[in-house]
């Protein structure tokens, strides 16, 4: 199997015997945006496992009698899935390195300089910031 389900290495033949399906079929779908291959320098079509996926996909939705503008706002939701799937493990990623290298921060507040992080048993100013966020809902008073 190919590691990356992006790569485009299939020529259209190749593509459109894997989704079981005519090459000028897919030749349609590029041409409408719903399936859109990847492209050689010299602009010959190149599909990827991904886009073989989406073929298949866009087959059997058809023949349950899904139109084609429906099809490819779902494949389109589809993406936007993934891309956030994505950048929601990257923010986790992010946000469990920020709490390794700064394990006694535990409270915040807006200043001048914008959001600040306040130690363990240093007292606010009230006139000049605001606390924004403390674990187990305490606040200083």
């Amino acid at each position: 199997m190919i590691e990356d389900d992006d790569a485009p290495v299939f020529a259209i033949a190749v593509a459109a015997d894997l989704a079981s399906m005519h090459p000028q079929t897919l030749r349609q779908y590029d041409r409408i945006g719903l399936v859109i291959p990847g492209r050689t320098r010299g602009g010959s079509r190149r599909y990827s496992a991904r886009n073989i996926q989406q073929l298949r996909e866009v087959a059997r939705l058809s023949a349950e009698g899904m139109s084609l503008p429906a099809i490819a706002r779902l494949l389109d939701l589809e993406d936007e899935v993934r891309a956030l799937r994505r950048r929601v493990n990257e923010l986790e990623g992010a946000l469990r390195a920020e709490r390794q290298n700064r394990p006694g921060v535990r409270v915040f507040a807006a200043g001048a300089g914008g959001v600040i992080p306040v130690s363990n048993g240093r007292r606010v100013r009230r006139s000049t910031e605001v606390v924004l966020w403390r674990p187990g809902g305490r606040s200083e008073d």
